[in-house]
């Protein structure tokens, strides 16, 4: 009779967890939070356990203004680096949070536990504080957050860690009203680092109860020894040849400067002092390094006013396409003019590459398939709208693309060039707070009959045919007013 006691209270304790809508408790949850400038990454552990070992699916919940500023969202089991499926609920306004639903790669056994990794690309989240300095002052910005992570399910002990690159802070918030979950000091700060908790025994956190009562905002100030860069607009146009076997790419690039606006006026002199004794302003941009890819020639930087000299490339020589990423081409570009907080420069971009190193042949179905990058990423930047424009060869068909995340709008078009008879399809792909997390590249697909490759020799045939035709016409027509008779 008292073995029967254990498998009571274990069906008892899955039909409780069942009653109450709890498959999983989280025994930790640890977040991390990396300030930066105009992009802040934040890495959220979830150690989960399953209670009634019957569901794969688990919730994670993010408050909306979180959810607003969260550009790059991925999932994965810890050591691992497969990334898990997630789909987002419809979002209630009354709730004032999004859930996102996590597929696991398989059902937990009951009391079986599981370390769940989530990593978010916060953008446009920090604030230069104060918002003016002068050309050789210190910079300083903001970041706000909310003190607890929140989760359907109950948590056993929660923390949040905030670091920064260089160990000054400013000041910090001090949480009220969580002394029914620490007894300790419910913040501490110690060199880059500032810790919110442990907090214990924390129930479940997406009740309006728990919301209004304990749920709060946190706030750290802190130097940031980088400039803060932000792209407004970037526009780049992808241009593949199949007679030249080329792929050019161009970007046109808006520039701007995030961080605190310049106080007084700028001094050339103390912006050269400066850079002579290596200690330029951490909010003035005086140079960018961008990693391009490998096998490039013919680049090419200008802005509004001309060429720019002030540049270097080394370029890498060209790699196989499946050893595409272990090597890049190195570019140092200098604007006209450093770059202080709210100053702006816009330059054009741009590179041949062969097309042997984006395409193949698929001999199969008869397409060619192209790699095309989204974007260059730029260190510690965002690009708030980005517009990426594919054009094909002439006569393409059975055009098919693959995209690694959504676009926010896909349209196909015509583009019409020199020598073309019909145009070449062009697709345009719009993106929004776009990350180094979002360099990645979109597969295009398409077939080219052998009549379409011969439209451009036959256009050309045909012109210089027109030419030669008029001009043998027009040396035949008199067009005299005055002829004399000939004489009989």
């Amino acid at each position: 009779m008292p073995k029967i006691w254990p498998t009571v209270l274990f069906f008892s304790g899955v039909v409780s967890a069942l009653a109450s809508g709890q498959s999983f408790e989280n025994t930790a949850i640890v977040r991390t939070v990396e300030l930066g400038g105009s992009v802040v990454h934040v890495t959220t552990t979830y150690a989960i356990k399953s209670l009634t070992g019957v569901s794969n699916i688990y919730t994670i919940a993010i408050s909306h203004d979180e959810r607003e500023h969260t550009s790059w969202l991925e999932a994965k089991v810890k050591g691992q680096q497969q990334s898990l499926p997630t789909q987002e609920r419809a979002f209630d306004a009354t709730k004032g949070y999004h859930l996102v639903d996590v597929t696991l790669p398989k059902t937990l056994p009951v009391n079986k536990t599981l370390n769940l990794i989530l990593e978010t690309v916060q953008t446009h989240v920090t604030h230069p504080c104060p918002e003016t300095a002068r050309q050789g002052d210190d910079q300083s910005l903001k970041y706000a957050t909310n003190l607890f992570v929140i989760s359907p399910y109950a948590t056993s002990v929660q923390r949040t860690k905030l670091r920064a690159l260089t160990p000054r802070f400013l000041s910090h918030t001090t949480p009220e009203n969580v002394k029914a979950f620490t007894n300790d000091a419910p913040v501490t700060a110690s060199g880059a680092t500032i810790v919110y908790g442990p907090y214990n025994d924390i129930p479940s956190s997406t009740t309006h109860a728990f919301i209004s009562e304990h749920q709060q905002l946190i706030t750290v100030h802190y130097h940031h020894e980088q400039p803060v860069l932000e792209v407004p607009r970037l526009k780049r146009v992808v241009e593949i040849s199949h007679w030249g076997s080329n792929l050019n790419t161009q970007d046109d690039i808006f520039l701007h400067n995030a961080g605190p606006t310049l106080k007084g006026h700028f001094s050339r002199l103390d912006h050269q002092t400066q850079s002579y004794f290596k200690r330029p302003a951490p909010h003035v941009l005086s140079a960018l390094t961008l990693h391009l890819p490998a096998g490039i020639r013919n680049a090419y930087y200008y802005d509004l006013i001309g060429n720019v000299s002030t540049s270097k490339l080394r370029a890498a020589a060209s790699v196989p396409k499946n050893q595409q990423g272990s090597q890049f081409s190195i570019l140092e570009l200098r604007p006209r003019y450093p770059l202080l907080g709210g100053w702006n420069y816009s330059f054009t971009l741009g590179w041949d590459a062969p097309l042997e190193d984006s395409a193949s042949y698929d001999r199969h179905n008869g397409k060619y398939i192209v790699e095309v990058p989204i974007l260059t990423p730029f260190p510690g930047a965002v690009v708030s709208d980005a517009e990426l424009v594919v054009i094909l060869p002439e006569g393409a068909s059975d055009v098919e693309f693959s995209l690694p995340f959504p676009a926010l709008s896909t349209t196909i078009g015509t583009h019409i060039t020199y020598l073309d008879t019909t145009g070449r399809p062009a697709l345009t792909f719009r993106y929004k707070n776009l990350t180094v997390r979002h360099a990645q590249n979109i597969y295009v697909s398409y077939r080219v009959v052998t009549s379409a490759h011969l439209k451009k020799p036959f256009a050309v045939a045909a012109a210089f045919f027109s030419v030669f035709a008029l001009a043998m016409f027009a040396r035949r027509v008199n067009v005299t007013l005055d002829q004399k008779k000939k004489a009989l």
